[in-house]
């Protein structure tokens, strides 16, 4: 079957009795060149297992399929695992787990289900729940690489420079945990429904040692008082988080030692900048 072909896929859809969700953010595709290109781009190979979220119809995973060593897809929707079923017979690789990803122990399914190949991720991540599902899968600390597609201004998001508008705080998670990648773009007539937004490829591939020193929770708890008021100043949204331990006479004389300007917003610092300021407070 090809899941490519728009009328294979509506009667597929309409056999099986299947209505998009909107609240799960069912977006599936329609357009041979991506599953194919997302699939190469994450390099799996025979000696991978890939965890897929959100499989769909299997689009993907059938082009995982074809590469990997194993395939274990995560899907919510109780009424996909029957479709997929039928459209992923010819794999016997491939094992469809029903279930929300969000209450998972991705370790332990990791070593239960990835004994003997190199773990990796490769998905169409429904938007909804981007932001989550990455950060789980960062902190699991159990996977090579992690490719998946997302909307484009998350994209960008993660892999913007500090000191960009679209730098914020889960750019800096992200960065803080793997070296991110912008890949390429994909419109929304590739999807059926096609949705109003502009997709984007992203690739992370996890960090043996983090790249700066100090304790990560200090780091990102300076990181988030400098987001949580990003139109203020540095000094002003550390005197909000911090003023009950220092007054703003030495917030500014401690910014001023890492080399700052008391004006400088939290938004221009990179991570090492942070790291240096957290160990200083």
């Amino acid at each position: 079957m090809n899941l490519t072909d728009i009328r294979e896929v509506k009667a597929l859809l309409t056999h099986h009795g299947f209505h998009f969700s909107k609240s799960m953010g069912q977006n599936f595709l329609i357009a041979s060149w991506v599953p194919s290109d997302i699939a190469a781009a994450s390099g799996a190979d025979k000696d991978c297992a890939v965890l897929e979220i959100g499989p769909g119809i299997g689009t993907l995973t059938q082009e995982l399929a074809v590469r990997a060593g194993k395939v274990v897809a995560i899907e919510l929707d109780t009424a996909l695992p029957a479709i997929l079923r039928e459209t992923l017979s010819g794999f016997p690789h491939v094992e469809i787990i029903s279930g929300d990803v969000m209450k998972m122990d991705l370790p332990r399914l990791v070593s239960d289900k990835f004994s003997g190949h190199t773990p990796i991720v490769c998905a169409n991540l429904p938007y909804n729940i981007t932001t989550p599902v990455l950060t789980r899968l960062l902190e699991a600390g159990c996977f090579r690489s992690i490719t998946v597609m997302v909307q484009r201004e998350v994209a960008r998001r993660i892999c913007a420079s500090p000191g960009s508008s679209d730098c914020g705080a889960f750019s800096l998670f992200c960065q803080y945990h793997a070296q991110c990648s912008f890949l390429f773009e994909v419109p929304p007539d590739c999807f059926l429904p096609a949705p109003k937004v502009t997709s984007a490829v992203v690739q992370l591939i996890p960090r043996t040692v983090p790249p700066v020193a100090g304790s990560q929770d200090a780091i990102f708890a300076v990181i988030k008082a400098a987001f949580s008021q990003r139109r203020k100043t540095l000094l002003n949204a550390l005197s909000a988080a911090y003023g009950n331990r220092y007054s703003k006479e030495d917030l500014r004389q401690i910014i001023l030692d890492c080399g700052l300007s008391e004006s400088v917003r939290g938004e221009k610092l990179n991570l090492e900048q942070f790291a240096r300021l957290s160990q200083r407070l």
